[in-house]
């Protein structure tokens, strides 16, 4: 089970109780900002991407506000955005829509962080499910995603 990845994998830096269960769904950037009553734009959300030429798929984290901007993508990446498509999300990347988060997450997907999360101290990641979320700081996003790099390629935050 995917929060049961999620779970092992924070018991490895002893933060796993840090993880927060709600009642209610937060599998959308507006309702995880009402499980955790906070702004919407605090919400870390994790989207998924196959890139044909590298035949890769890879993981960016936004802020809850972000748009990606298809053509800083392109630049970015040198092709168009193309999101997995929802059957094939659980699969390649190890965590079910509704519940992708940067943890836990299958070997040989790369993760970047968007600068949209920059303006914040703390962000809310999902992990692994539909009804959780763990708050860290902005360098503890960098230390525990593991991520590949900082891009810019979101919109309408600024």
């Amino acid at each position: 089970m995917s929060v049961e990845a999620v779970k092992e994998y924070f018991s490895h830096y002893g933060m796993a109780d840090r993880i927060q269960e709600f009642p209610v769904s937060s599998a959308t950037v507006e309702l995880a900002a009402q499980a955790l009553n906070c702004a919407p734009e605090r919400i870390a959300k994790t989207l998924s991407f196959k890139l044909k030429r590298a035949d890769k798929s890879i993981l960016i984290v936004t802020a809850g506000d972000a748009k990606i901007d298809n053509a800083k993508f392109k630049a970015t990446f040198g092709e168009r955005a193309l999101m997995l498509k929802a059957e094939k999300v659980e699969s390649t990347i190890g965590h079910p829509v509704g519940g992708v988060c940067p943890f836990g997450i299958n070997d040989g997907i790369d993760v970047f962080l968007d600068d949209s999360l920059k303006r914040f101290e703390s962000v809310y990641p999902a992990c692994g499910s539909s009804n959780n979320a763990i708050e860290l700081t902005i360098p503890e996003l960098e230390k525990y995603t593991q991520f590949k790099q900082w891009i810019d390629v979101c919109k309408n935050w600024e």
